[in-house]
């Protein structure tokens, strides 16, 4: 399916997320859109699947005019939409999940349509089993189980956002061949992502987004992961993590024999034990949902124990400073949205002097201490009373940053720390923790991105099923090892 777009823009009040936006997306080609956070790919795709309508501009298919007015209307034409956040119903079975909301008859022959799902799957390579309940499949599966929900739909052309960011290595690898067979197949797939080097080895052609605005369109073979960066944010970027060797300090924190539960009362967390001393980063790498939300929150202290023990020990004064927690929702744990910016930065310290005096705020020092934070975290908007609801998710995480670091914390839990940022803000975030860790930080950093836990670490600890199945050094892993034991346990060395 051919589609193209002509002069589209869109404009939310006063803000213009997409200005006469012109693009081609060629049958049989894998189109990847890249862009910083807040450049407009997210609205662009809204359109396209017919969730926004365009203020002005034209979409054509097949070189014939069409007007999108819903997402129903979008799939008749053929255009499918995978979400990064899958659309699935857990305790229902693959069959159910894609069939849900097609039938309109009052009898439902399951067996039939589980044969149609198979042929489906088999026509695809999307092998999968279609009588198997959806909770207990693999993420990497569960992903295969949305391809195949917009293809029963008979979709020709697939918009996947961010379809590798809770995938293993070999996951990955499996993702990218079937999607190489959609397109061979004739299939149009517009591929959303922040990894340029995927970019560069799956697609075929790359359009960069910058301010709601096209900036350049080229093949992947004329283009460099770094030119694609400089082309996303405006300036030049270092796609490198620049790690000082440093020989860690004294221990700072000590967990034995640690059992955690979740939020249904199963275990979460099982047997856990590890130290981490002052100036090293211990890397967490594990496909998601393996126990590290609550392995942070655990340590972080927002979660009982259910077994076991975490010790702190602080070296520098008698009085052990609050640990420094980024968590992983930065909107629903990590902000409370329709404060300002200035009030979001003492959230942790606002009865404190110089914030409280006599039990009242004082607005200036408030004031004072958030445009200091601004500027030093690089943090863009127009003032220090903008609500944070109103900044970009790049802007959001480093307000998180300016205020969990401004104790000079001992110990640092970073979960998720980079999900969903652009290269831009993947990079100050990684330079402002590796300058912690340089200054005596013990730095959890927790994350599904296996390159960057690699590339950060200093040790790292591969998490399946609750459990660590290995702790290894990070200089000496290969990825291959690390992507194995992330999907299957497999127990190795210790480092």
């Amino acid at each position: 399916m051919h589609l193209r777009l002509e002069n589209i823009s869109k404009r939310f009040h006063s803000f213009v997320a997409n200005e006469n936006i012109s693009l081609s997306f060629e049958a049989g080609k894998i189109h990847a859109i890249l862009g910083e956070n807040g450049a407009g790919k997210s609205t662009l795709m809204n359109i396209i699947s017919g969730l926004y309508q365009p203020d002005t501009g034209k979409i054509y298919l097949e070189d014939k005019s069409v007007r999108m007015t819903s997402p129903n209307e979008a799939i008749k034409l053929g255009i499918g939409m995978v979400c990064q956040h899958f659309m699935l119903v857990p305790q229902l079975s693959v069959t159910e999940n894609i069939i849900l909301g097609t039938e309109n008859s009052w009898r439902l022959n399951l067996r039939q349509k589980q044969q149609e799902i198979t042929a489906l799957s088999h026509a695809y390579g999307l092998e999968i089993d279609s009588t198997a309940i959806v909770e207990s499949l693999p993420v990497g599966t569960q992903q295969r189980v949305e391809i195949l929900k917009v293809l029963y739909r008979q979709a020709k052309l697939l918009i996947l956002d961010e379809p590798t960011a809770v995938l293993t290595p070999i996951e990955v690898e499996s993702l990218i061949h079937i999607l190489r067979q959609l397109a061979a197949a004739g299939k149009t797939i517009i591929f959303i992502t922040h990894k340029l080097e995927e970019v560069i080895n799956l697609c075929d052609t790359v359009t960069v987004l910058r301010r709601g605005k096209v900036v350049a369109t080229t093949t992947t073979q004329e283009v460099t992961p770094q030119e694609l960066a400089e082309l996303m944010v405006g300036r030049e970027v270092s796609l490198q993590v620049k790690k000082l060797s440093k020989v860690p300090g004294k221990e700072i924190l000590s967990v034995q024999n640690l059992e955690v539960v979740d939020d249904r009362g199963i275990a979460a967390i099982r047997n856990v034990s590890f130290q981490l001393r002052a100036g090293e980063i211990l890397g967490i790498a594990g496909v998601d949902g393996n126990g590290q939300r609550e392995l942070a929150d655990a340590i972080a202290g927002l979660r009982s124990l259910k077994k076991g023990t975490i010790e702190f020990h602080n070296p520098s004064s008698q009085v052990r400073q609050e640990v420094g927690y980024i968590p992983e929702d930065r909107q629903k744990m990590g902000l409370v949205l329709q404060f300002s910016i200035a009030q979001n930065l003492i959230l942790k310290a606002f009865k404190n002097l110089p914030f409280c005096r006599n039990f009242l705020l004082q607005p200036t020092r408030i004031k004072n201490h958030a445009q200091i934070a601004m500027q030093e975290f690089d943090i863009r908007a127009s003032g220090e009373d903008i609500k944070v609801s109103q900044l970009s998710g790049g802007n959001q995480q480093k307000v998180i940053l300016a205020r969990e670091l401004a104790g000079e914390p001992d110990l640092i839990v970073a979960m998720q720390p980079t999900r969903g940022l652009d290269v831009g803000a993947i990079a100050t975030v990684h330079s402002r923790l590796l300058a912690e860790r340089d200054r005596g930080a013990a730095i959890l950093y927790i994350s599904t991105e296996l390159e960057e836990v690699m590339a950060m670490s200093d040790r790292i600890a591969v998490i399946y099923r609750g459990e660590f199945v290995a702790i290894l050094d990070a200089q000496t892993a290969t990825v291959e090892e690390i992507g194995l034991l992330m999907g299957r346990g497999t127990q190795r060395r210790e480092a």
